[in-house]
């Protein structure tokens, strides 16, 4: 997993710093607001996509550094749920199951595979895709106990430039989280999800993951300052 979000960096680093045709044109800025689904992996669901998937919803905010690189900000509330009566395998004691919100903030880079624009002539496009890898942190609140962890998003999006200063986009993450209590779960007696395995690992082994699925609108804003004659 290190190697590959190794060559993913040095990837995007070697995206950001080549040369884009016409960075003068377009806005430095967008803002808008997130929407889709999320699911978790974890404990209760180690193999299975979109499985117990909830609702989440948030806002966004992307700095474009050139038309193939970005900055991007985001704060979503997302659902999250699991229960081992569902999975092939078998979890010690009586089947359990969980559901809370998480809060993730994240910062990720984004790396265009073209120029993002509406000038077709300089080699710009309104439809592009893109891949991103970042860092954020999550916070999941009681029942069980309040949870703050590292996570590391990686994923493939597309945006498209549906009008001069407004943007949509489908975006699919896998976010990493540095914990094994996403799932826990509170009982008097007997078994919960906190380690049911009793596996311990290094790095991201036997760490919880979740995914977000999300659509989003953003506008422009900043028009991006321009010296030509």
């Amino acid at each position: 997993m290190q190697t590959i979000l190794r060559n993913i960096l040095l990837l995007m680093l070697f995206t950001a710093i080549l040369p884009v045709k016409a960075q003068d044109e377009g806005y430095l800025a967008e803002i808008g607001v997130v929407g889709g689904g999320s699911f978790y992996m974890g404990d209760v669901n180690s193999t299975s996509l979109y499985k117990n998937t909830n609702g989440m919803a948030g806002i966004v905010a992307r700095y474009n550094v050139n038309p193939r690189f970005s900055l991007k900000a985001d704060i979503v509330s997302a659902g999250i749920e699991g229960d081992s009566q569902f999975m092939d395998g078998s979890i010690p004691g009586d089947a359990i199951g969980f559901s809370r919100t998480i809060y993730d903030f994240g910062i990720q880079a984004e790396c265009n595979f073209n120029a993002y624009g509406m000038t077709s002539w300089n080699g710009s496009r309104r439809l592009v895709p893109y891949y991103l890898l970042g860092v954020g942190l999550t916070y999941a609140p009681k029942p069980a106990e309040n949870v703050f962890a590292i996570n590391f998003p990686v994923g493939l999006g597309l945006r498209y430039k549906l009008a001069e200063r407004v943007n949509i986009g489908l975006e699919w993450t896998m976010r990493f989280s540095s914990s094994d209590k996403l799932d826990v779960t509170s009982t008097l007696a007997g078994t919960t999800l906190n380690d049911p395995f009793q596996i311990k690992g290094k790095g991201f082994k036997n760490k919880d993951s979740y995914s977000f699925t999300m659509l989003y609108l953003t506008f422009d804003i900043f028009a991006r300052p321009c010296d030509c004659n």
